[in-house]
Order: structure tokens, then sequence, then C-alpha cells
């Protein structure tokens, strides 16, 4: 008799008072994960917080030994700035939940502050010892200034007192070239669109930093300081208190929290890390020009943050990681193909299930591609004429299974328009229906891409499919890769 009683329920996955059942059952779920993904979770909250740390670093720190000085230059020293800008708004975004619109400023006042402090250009060659210090210190103050009148706003009233802030900067420095100061006269602070050149490179007590290996390790170096006080303040009294914020700023209020005190510091902490690595870049770019403070920088570094998941260290890692490696990447057709077919049999295999369906969807695919092309290779031999223009085994496996026509230009185009309306249809029906339109639209995506999108691997194809891969990544995840899925009861 007993063994037809119910089951009785684990004490954790039972509804507490003040608690949705979802949210009372996340503890269960999580830990009857299954498969790899399962395992890494499980490992990954394992690790104590400098285990986790050295995943990163010590990879990073062996991989200049295996490349060359451009692809550490491009892989290796922009991921890390990446990085670094990344942190820097977490603070802000992540951690208090403040919509900072005009971080990116801030990045661009302590490369140009570095720039006047030590560059031929200003005649003044301040070592960095002492550069950067004055640079922390100035940035961190404009972003107190900055919070100062805007302690008070919140949402869609903050965003646009800070993204005028940060078109204003870009407006000052064009035009800082023509300012006469009492008592100093005129000085070129900026070199107006020019921008400052002849900065000097990392100088610390005589030694220079001029090589790429030596900016990456500084830059390495740097990060761990910076993510590791960051860990600590986030663990801290200060970092709860942002997380409140964040939830809401009036219950944060209510319970005598110094809701104003605390905006004022993510928005200096935040700026002062912004400033800190505007200060390297141009330290080890040798310049600061207007261009590269645009909205187009922050932009991605949004995409960094919440790619990665707002409030997340590790996260803002990993969305950098895939930020600036992926376009990258997608530089060469080759590589690009690779990174291409990847990502879509990665998808199918995280998406379809049963297994059973996969391989017929997978069966399917081969045997369409195959038919068309015997078909086309008897009926329309000008539809086959054609070559891919990637290289490798992959490459020559799909020039046996796509049609490659001999002038394919208008056909791909209009091949373009049918597989955008096929993508929205295949998101709007289910079922079987869905299964079955997905092998013409795999074909298509295959088609436009060896005819169309791989002819420009080095322009639009690569924001294209970088939006894509963005996209899809945040439908899977909307909290991020890292972050913490919110559960709000209505």
């Amino acid at each position: 008799m007993a063994s037809d009683l119910p089951e009785r329920p684990d004490a954790r996955d039972r509804p507490r008072v003040g608690v949705d059942e979802w949210v009372a059952q996340v503890e269960g779920r999580r830990e009857r994960g299954r498969g790899l993904t399962g395992a890494a979770w499980r490992f990954w909250e394992w690790l104590p917080p400098f285990g986790r740390l050295g995943l990163f670093v010590v990879p990073a720190a062996l991989f200049p030994i295996f490349t060359g000085s451009n692809t550490l230059s491009r892989f290796g020293v922009f991921t890390l700035l990446y990085v670094l800008l990344g942190l820097g708004l977490n603070i802000v975004v992540g951690f208090s939940g403040l919509l900072d619109l005009g971080y990116v400023a801030f990045y661009g006042f302590g490369a140009y502050t570095y720039g006047f402090l030590a560059s031929g250009h200003s005649g003044h060659h301040w070592q960095a010892e002492a550069a950067i210090p004055v640079v922390v210190v100035l940035t961190a103050l404009l972003g107190l200034l900055l919070g100062l009148p805007s302690r008070r706003l919140l949402g869609d009233y903050l965003a646009i007192v800070t993204l005028f802030f940060g078109q204003a900067f870009v407006t000052f420095v064009n035009n800082a070239n023509y300012i006469n100061f009492p008592f100093f006269g005129h000085l070129d602070l900026t070199g107006g669109a020019n921008g400052l050149d002849r900065i000097d490179p990392l100088d610390f007590f005589g030694y220079r930093l001029v090589t790429t290996k030596q900016n990456f390790y500084f830059l390495l170096g740097a990060f761990v300081v910076v993510i590791s006080a960051l860990y600590f303040a986030n663990e801290s009294r200060t970092g709860r208190a942002w997380r409140a914020l964040r939830e809401d700023p009036l219950a944060a209020e209510a319970m005598s929290i110094p809701v104003n005190r605390l905006k004022l510091l993510a928005f200096s902490f935040g700026a002062a890390t912004a400033g800190f690595t505007g200060a390297i870049y141009g330290a080890i770019h040798t310049g600061a020009f207007p261009g590269d403070y645009d909205i187009g920088l922050l932009i991605t570094v949004y995409a960094v943050v919440i790619l990665g998941g707002t409030g997340s260290l590790a996260g803002v890692v990993l969305g950098a990681i895939i930020v600036n490696c992926a376009p990258e990447i997608l530089r060469t057709p080759n590589q690009a193909g690779w990174l291409f077919y990847g990502a879509i049999v990665v998808a199918l295999l995280v998406k379809l299930r049963p297994w059973r369906r996969l391989a017929g969807v997978l069966a399917a695919l081969v045997g369409l591609g195959f038919a068309l092309r015997g078909i086309a290779d008897a009926v329309w031999p000008r539809m086959t004429a054609g070559t891919g223009q990637g290289a490798g085994l992959a490459a020559r496996m799909v020039d046996h299974w796509v049609l490659l026509p001999r002038h394919p230009e208008k056909m791909a185009d209009f091949a373009y328009v049918i597989l955008i309306a096929a993508i929205l249809l295949v998101t709007q029906i289910r079922g079987i229906w869905r299964t079955v339109a997905l092998v013409p639209t795999l074909y298509l995506v295959a088609f436009v891409w060896e005819n169309r999108l791989i002819q420009e691997t080095a322009g639009a194809t690569r924001l294209i499919l970088l939006g894509a891969l963005l996209i899809g990544l945040m439908n899977a995840r909307p909290q991020g890769l890292m972050g913490t899925a919110r559960v709000e009861i209505v």
C-alpha cells in the first residue's frame, strides 16, 4: 500500500510563502540538469572564484606563445580592451541598473587626457605611473559631475541626459583646438578633427612597453586587478546595495539605503574604469581621434554586457570574446565558412529534439541538395557552372551539394529576399510543418551564403552574421549567457 502513495516532494521544490512556485522549483531543476551543459554548469558553480578567473587567465597568458603579432593584436589586445570597457559599463548597468548612454565619452576622455599628459603633440612626456593615476582620478571626477544632475533621474530620462553628454564630448574634442583660456592664451587640447597623435607608449619607471606582446601582458594584468576589485566590491555591502538599487529604487530608498549616493558611486567607478582603459588604448594606439568614440563603439560595448549577462563578471569576459573574435574570424571566407556552418550545426543539435527528428532533417537536407545538383546538371548546367569562394575540405564538400550558378548575382539577391520570408514563416508555424519547412530554409541559407554573403565577409556580411548570432543567442537566453534569469510575479 505504501508504494501506491505519491512521492513526497523535495523540500526545495515546495512553494514557500511569498515565493512563486516556479521560483521555488528552480534549485531542483538546476540540480537535475543532465548532459554536457548540466555538467559544465555544476563544474562552474563548484569552482572557487580564483579558479574561474584562472580558466581565462591561464589560456590567455599562453596565447602569445602560439600567435604572431598581428593575430595577437586582433584577437588578444582588442578583446581585453573590450573586457575592461565591459567591466566598467557593468558597474553602472549591471550592478546598479542605470542606463548610461554616454559611457564611451569617459573612454575617450581617458585617451585624450593621457595624450595631453604624454605626447609629442602637447610637448609633455609624463611617465605612465604618474599619468595613469591622474587620468583615473580626473575621469572619476567627471563621472561624479555627470552623476550630480542625473542622480534623481531614472530610465529614459537618464538615458537622454547621458546620451547628450556623449554627443557633447564628440563635439568638444572636434573643436577644442580653438579655445583661448584666460592667462594661458590659446591651447590646442585635442587636435580638433585630426585628433592627438604621437602619444607616448606606456613607460613605467623607464621601462617602455613597445611590443604587442608587452602591451598584451600589461592589459592582462590590468584585467586581473580590475575584475578582482569589482568582485570584492560586488560581494561587499556596497555591491548588495547596488543590486537593491537595480531591482527597485523605491524599495531600496524606503529601507534607508542611500540611493543617490550609490548612483554617484556607480558613475564614478564606471567612469574611472573607462578612463583607465582609454589611457591604455591611447598609449597602444599612439593616438586619440574623435571617430574612435562614436555611437558604434557604445553599441558594441553594450552588446558585450548584454550578451554575457548584465551583472555577471564572467559574462562580460565571454561576451567580449564572442563580440570581438567572431567578426575577426569572419574576415576570411574559409574561416567564415567554418564558423557559419558550425553555428548552424550547433543550433540544430541544441534545438532539434528528439534525435530522430534531427537525423530526419539532416538526411532530408542532404538528399535535397544532391537531388537539386543532379537535376540541375541534367536540365540546366548553368546552375552548377560556378565555383565556391571558400577553400579547404568543407568548401569542396559544399561545392558538390549547393547550386553554384555561373553568374549568381541577381539570382542570389532574389534568393536572399525569399530566405528572409522563409525564416519569418518558420518562426510562425508549429509542429511537423515547421520541421518540413526547415529543410528548404536551411538549403536556402547555404545557397545565399555561398553565392552572396561569402563574397562580402570583410564588409556587410560580418555585421549581418554577428547580428544574427546575437539575436539567436538572446532568443535562447534572454538573460545573457552567464546572467541570472529574473522572474517577476504579477
